[in-house]
């Protein structure tokens, strides 16, 4: 019985034993198995990326080339080193740059919008093409020239076709306004204000429904856009019904507009407004006569006997006529938005002299005296300019000339022209 049983108990030992062999089989099989899938998969996740990543850079590559174009608009408050560097330009290589342009372009006075073009080598970021605007038609353009390692330069000129254009209007607000609504170029509106500066207060000469009409010279690009303006070859400002024409004349030595008798649009203003009169104090620092100390003398005094004439000493509008405290009686003329005079320390004013009277060059407003701050009849003369107090004999002022002899019948031939160009333009014919 007892042998049985121990023969029962081996028997069931060796089937266990062998169990536990299987098992620990099995399972170092499959701990092998798994982690040789683990190391395939490991393994080709890292070609994988491998290609990835090289995949990845070819692309960039194509979309960042090897030579970049770089267009810039110069801003307020740049420099050129300064923008330069902002897109990773070494020093040396802007220095290189900055001598090779200093001698056609100032570099520390750019102006804003105006425009800079270069091509940059991404590997080495040097830069294979350098271009600069420094006017209108020009550009400066460099070249690296690799076998002498510098720049090569020349200057590119764009070339520009001329045209006359012809546009007219109702003002209605301002004559800014009217014409910007034209599409005038602003340049040429500040010319059309200058040239009738010295008769017209555009402030409070031009009223609504007064009308313009203007022919400027345009310069235009292969693209038909306007890149320069010239001359104003002729133009009316028609105020309260009356025409004021102007024609341009382009005769060396008399270039300038003129009205229709040939008279030049620029006024002179008198240096001395008076006749048979002395300088007695010049325009300048001096002991006052009354006052008794030193002073600025910001005019120029004329002695004269009393009641002597004083003239305008150009065409305006007066501003005041009245007492001025120390100057007396004086006349304050406004010429136009830059010119004013001042006739000081007169005995009486002319007749009908009173603010707002339109007066004409030469037309007498007054005569001399010695009212207010005065020691003896004089005329304390000044002239203003843009609000500031000048000396009125040192100024240099436009002649106001009238075309004579053989410029006279030039200039009537041209303005024959114009009229007919003018009105070839109103039918659209030209």
């Amino acid at each position: 019985m007892l042998n049985k049983i121990k023969l029962k108990l081996k028997k069931n030992t060796e089937i266990f034993a062998l169990c536990v062999l299987v098992f620990i089989t099995v399972l170092s099989t499959s701990y092998y198995n798994f982690n040789k899938k683990k190391i395939l998969t490991n393994y080709k996740n890292t070609l994988n990326n491998v290609y990835f990543k090289k995949t990845l850079n070819d692309v960039f590559n194509k979309l960042e080339p090897k030579f970049k174009k770089i267009n810039h608009s110069i801003s307020s408050g740049e420099t050129f080193d300064g923008i330069l560097e902002s897109y990773s330009v070494n020093k040396k290589e802007i220095s290189e740059i900055k001598k090779k342009l200093s001698s056609k372009l100032n570099l520390n006075k750019l102006t804003t919008n105006q425009k800079i073009s270069f091509t940059i080598d991404q590997s080495d970021n040097l830069i294979k093409e350098f271009n600069i605007q420094i006017s209108n038609t020009e550009k400066i353009s460099l070249t690296r020239n690799i076998e002498q390692k510098k720049f090569d330069q020349k200057i590119l000129v764009t070339k520009l076709n001329k045209k006359i254009i012809y546009s007219e209007s109702i003002i209605m607000q301002s004559l800014y306004k009217s014409a910007m609504k034209q599409k005038i170029p602003v340049n040429t509106i500040i010319e059309f204000a200058r040239i009738y500066g010295f008769q017209v207060d555009f402030q409070r000469d031009v009223k609504k429904r007064d009308s313009f009409q203007i022919m400027y010279e345009a310069f235009t690009n292969d693209k038909d856009k306007i890149v320069e303006t010239g001359n104003i070859i002729f133009a009316n400002l028609k105020l309260s019904g009356e025409n004021n024409s102007l024609y341009f004349f382009d005769k060396k030595g008399s270039e300038g507009h003129y009205d229709k008798n040939g008279k030049s649009v620029k006024k002179a203003l008198m240096k001395t407004p008076i006749n048979g009169a002395r300088l007695s104090s010049p325009f300048g620092m001096r002991k006052h006569p009354i006052d008794g100390f030193n002073k600025m003398h910001k005019g120029t005094d004329f002695a004269a006997p009393m009641g002597t004439p004083i003239m305008a000493s150009g065409d305006g509008i007066i501003k005041k006529a009245g007492w001025c405290g120390g100057g007396g009686n004086c006349i304050v003329i406004r010429h136009n938005s830059t010119y004013q005079t001042v006739y000081a320390h007169m005995s009486k004013f002319a007749s009908g002299m009173k603010k707002g009277i339109r007066v004409k060059q030469g037309q007498i407003i007054g005569f001399v005296g010695s009212t207010g701050k005065s020691t003896g009849p004089h005329l304390h003369y000044e002239v203003i300019v843009n609000g500031k107090k000048i000396n009125s004999q040192t100024l240099k002022l436009p002649s106001g000339k009238i075309l004579k002899g053989e410029n006279r019948k030039i200039f009537e031939t041209k303005k024959i022209k114009l009229d007919v160009l003018k009105s070839e333009k109103i039918l659209g014919l030209n």
